[in-house]
């Protein structure tokens, strides 16, 4: 059987780091490139941080890094360097790689590639969709095309984590979220439903440091030291203990690994004009009314074998 394609779309931030990571490691995904955008952080660092990355897995020149979208379709950019840290990466300094960015620019490696691969291609996005939307607008045919979509980002029966309603990725850009959502892409959204429930703690990277391969010491160390600052946020500001949700490795696992994720289908709108409840992600959880496009959303996981799979390929 294939290995399965993707394309991951990240901000490359500490979780998306772990995410990249995983998928490179895995064999049980074919990383065919890594496109990159703002988000956490400005997109030029996000790509410094993703060649960084790359080269720490052992893939130098070997994964393709594109470049994409700078800000949102028609919003001022916002980041989150409270969160990831001044570089992104919990201000953990990793040598610069002799990799440089492709010339295409993301949306054109996108749609690229979907035609080249003839409907084996899926997409892992860990950001905002800005790069989705511009390789839509660049080729409308596009949802032919590509297999799947796993999307992290969204809140359907739990609150935002930007805004009492929002998530982060979908609050950055909700124009890019509505286009991405209504284009007829199959669509899988793991929102913060199943993320918030799957947690990593100080003691399993410990554990993971004691039994990791040999050739992945370097790889766990920056793991584990990113991490310190992913711990201290979500301490203080969520006041989880020595832990901490993992949102774009989580999203990684869904498309890998079948099982781990439990989804249901509904019909679900971005809202892009409310004042209080701009970027949410609104469900027809009564399955009664004819609004909104069909989304596979994340519900229930298996949190414990999520974790126990992703450390597993280090």
């Amino acid at each position: 059987m294939a290995i399965p394609k993707f394309i991951i779309d990240a901000d490359t931030g500490i979780d998306d780091a772990l995410a990249i990571l995983y998928g490179l490691k895995s064999d049980k995904a074919d990383i065919v490139g890594i496109t990159t955008g703002f988000g956490n952080i400005p997109v030029e660092q996000a790509t410094d941080n993703t060649l960084r990355i790359v080269k720490l897995a052992g893939f130098e020149h070997l994964v393709p890094v594109s470049m994409g979208a700078a800000r949102p379709l028609v919003r001022h950019p916002e980041f989150a360097t409270r969160v990831h840290g001044r570089n992104g990466i919990g201000d953990v300094e990793l040598p610069p790689s002799s990799q440089r960015p492709a010339e295409e620019p993301a949306d054109a490696f996108i749609v690229r590639m979907a035609g080249e691969l003839g409907g084996e291609l899926s997409l892992v996005t860990l950001g905002r969709l800005t790069n989705v939307a511009h390789a839509l607008r660049r080729d409308p045919g596009l949802p032919a095309k590509i297999k799947h979509v796993y999307v992290m980002g969204g809140a359907v029966r739990v609150p935002g984590n930007v805004t009492p309603v929002a998530e982060a990725n979908i609050w950055g850009d909700p124009d890019a979220a509505d286009l991405v959502f209504r284009s007829g892409l199959a669509v899988t959204m793991i929102g913060l439903d199943v993320t918030l429930r799957t947690r990593l703690h100080q003691h399993q990277l410990d554990a993971l440091r004691l039994h990791c391969k040999p050739e992945n010491r370097e790889v766990v160390d920056f793991i584990d030291r990113s991490m310190q600052a992913y711990f201290r946020f979500y301490g203080e500001s969520n006041g989880f203990d020595a832990c901490a949700p993992l949102h774009d490795p989580l999203t990684m696992l869904a498309a890998v690994e079948p099982g781990i994720v439990h989804t249901e289908t509904l019909r679900l709108s971005v809202e892009c004009e409310g004042k209080h409840c701009l970027g949410m992600t609104v469900a027809d959880l009564r399955h009664r009314a004819a609004v909104g496009h069909p989304v596979r959303v994340g519900v229930e996981v298996d949190a414990a074998s999520a974790v126990e799979k992703l450390l597993a390929v280090f």
